[in-house]
């Protein structure tokens, strides 16, 4: 897994699981924690996250709404938007673009 941006924006390349969500937590917090506005999380590069990585982000979230900013996600590959509407998450967490019709049923 591999985290590259600054505090308005980072891109997620790799995988989001059990064995990075400290590290990943750890820095997204850190984005978090530095700026203002939106932090924008593109996942364009993401290839897995499993329970743990989805609440590495379902955590950065909370901590940004806590703070007045907003987390959105951006080019969501497909399997992960599966997850989201297959959690429900997609309802809560802002999705640039929104989530394709396609993967909502």
């Amino acid at each position: 897994m591999r985290i590259t941006g600054d505090h308005t924006a980072l891109a997620i390349e790799g995988r989001l699981d059990v064995r990075t969500a400290a590290d990943a937590r750890v820095l997204l917090h850190q984005a978090v924690d530095g700026g203002l506005g939106d932090l924008v999380l593109d996942l364009a590069r993401l290839e897995f996250w499993d329970a743990t990585g989805l609440g590495v982000i379902m955590g950065t979230h909370r901590r940004a709404g806590r703070i007045g900013r907003r987390l959105v996600l951006r080019s969501v590959p497909a399997q992960l938007q599966r997850l989201l509407v297959a959690t429900k998450l997609h309802r809560i967490l802002a999705v640039d673009g929104g989530i394709a019709e396609a993967h909502v049923s």
